[in-house]
This record gives structure tokens, C-alpha cells and sequence, in this order.
């Protein structure tokens, strides 16, 4: 195994949203047999409030620095041994000061996925306001996947769940 996951046991899935993060951290969290964290319902369950109302309402620099301090959060308890997958919202990575947290703290893998997969997956643009003016929409996948490239690893997510799942297990972080 890495001896950074060794040291620091978290996996880190970024990419746009509707990647398939949560649903691919998941699945790869419970055949690990490690924690599953999806940092959005971490930020959703603390404070008590939906991801779409705490942006409109808040901000997007007050929504980021929430996200940031969930993030803290969740690699401090890595590093004191809780082995966990992580989903990451769509613009966590894309900050700068989370990339290099992540970096220092365990494996980031980007779920590369086409942007017309991305579309057909968000059945309700309505509910994340970054996908509600479609030509703004693409406009910032093509923005983040500069930052999304930073990952260690790229995984092709346009393929099936399990088929993602699989790729993530045979990276070389696992011999």
C-alpha cells in the first residue's frame, strides 16, 4: 500500500458534478470495508440546511469557507485513524489551500467524466445552482478540470459504477 495512505488512510474523489462521486465513493468505501463520507450531507447535517439554500442564501465565498472547515473536519479524523472515502463536492479540489490539504493527507483521484454524460445525470438543475444557465454550466466544467487534473490519480467515470469502483482498486496505492 502508499505509504501515504498508509500514514493518512483517505481517498479523496473529486470531479464536476454528477461524476458520480458520492455514488462511486460509496460503493468503494464498503468494499474497503472503510467509512464512506459525502462532504456535502456533512456540510448539509452541521448546518442544517440544503447545499443550493446555503449558497443562494450565504454566498458562494461564506458556502466555501463552510466547505473548507467540513473538510478540516473530516482529514483530521482520517489522520487519527479512520480510514475513509471521501465524495467532495464539486468545487471543493478547485480550492487551492483544499488541494494541498488533501495532498498532505492521503490519495485525491478525479472522476473524469464526459461533460454530455454530466448532463444527462442532473435530472434537477433546479437544485444545484451552478447547473441552472446550461451555457455558465459548461463554461465551468471546462474551467475545473484544469484544478480537477491536479488529482494524483484520473479515473475515466463515463463507464458504469462498478466499472469505476474496479479502476480505483487497481491503481498502484494498493500493492
Amino acid at each position: 500500500m502508499d505509504s501515504k495512505l498508509k500514514r493518512a488512510p483517505g481517498l479523496y474523489l473529486t470531479g464536476f458534478m454528477g461524476s458520480g462521486k458520492s455514488t462511486i465513493a460509496e460503493q468503494l468505501a464498503d468494499r474497503l470495508g472503510w467509512y464512506f463520507v459525502d462532504l456535502d450531507s456533512e456540510i448539509e447535517q452541521t448546518q442544517q440546511d440544503t447545499i443550493a439554500h446555503i449558497f443562494e442564501s450565504l454566498g458562494e465565498p461564506e458556502f466555501r469557507r463552510i466547505e473548507a472547515a467540513a473538510l478540516r473536519s473530516v482529514v483530521t479524523k482520517v489522520e487519527r485513524g479512520m480510514p475513509s472515502v471521501v465524495a467532495l463536492g464539486g468545487g471543493t479540489f478547485v480550492q487551492p489551500a483544499n488541494a494541498a490539504l488533501l495532498d498532505d493527507h492521503g490519495i485525491s483521484i478525479w472522476l473524469d467524466c464526459p461533460f454530455e454524460t454530466i448532463e444527462a445525470r442532473i435530472d434537477d438543475p433546479a437544485s444545484r445552482p451552478l447547473a441552472r444557465d446550461k451555457e455558465a454550466f459548461r463554461k465551468l466544467y471546462e474551467e475545473r478540470r484544469a484544478a480537477y487534473g491536479q488529482a494524483q490519480y484520473r479515473i475515466d467515470a463515463g463507464c458504469n459504477i462498478e466499472q469505476a469502483v474496479e479502476l480505483i482498486l487497481e491503481l498502484p496505492i494498493w500493492k
